[in-house]
């Protein structure tokens, strides 16, 4: 789409501008009172904005976004967290405790015992099977 316009407006408009960075579709929004413009999410940022704020839940115990975990393997501490509804831990993705450990030892373990887990706001480590026993 393209709008005409003489050089008078466009001298106007340019002196509107308060930088440069300023484009004179956002002077002419300002002029006529609409809110600033926003270019439309990619499909990318529209599943990140839906999953955000999601819950991690593994057979009924849900953990918060922002839930850390941590565990020590071989005299090493690896962590993860809770994001968009799954558990991160070395950039990728775990369905359960297990497979999550499986991502640290490359063996199976058993996960409730391997990981502690901290909610967000708190500040005490348990390990997840007490989430479990008490079904948090």
């Amino acid at each position: 789409m393209q709008i005409e316009i003489d050089f008078d407006v466009f001298k106007a408009l340019t002196a509107l501008r308060a930088s440069e960075g300023d484009t004179y579709n956002d002077v002419l929004r300002d002029l006529l009172k609409l809110p600033k413009w926003k270019p439309p999410l990619s499909p990318e940022e529209l599943q990140r904005a839906a999953n955000r704020g999601k819950v991690w839940d593994v057979r009924g115990v849900r953990f918060p976004p922002g839930t850390e975990f941590r565990a020590r393997y071989k005299g090493k501490t690896y962590s993860g967290v809770v994001d968009g509804g799954v558990l991160i831990v070395n950039g990728k993705r775990a369905v359960n405790p297990s497979s999550a450990a499986f991502l640290v030892t490359g063996n199976n373990v058993n996960g409730w015992r391997f990981w502690e887990a901290r909610l967000p706001g708190q500040s005490d480590w348990r390990r997840l099977e007490v989430f479990r026993r008490s079904g948090v």
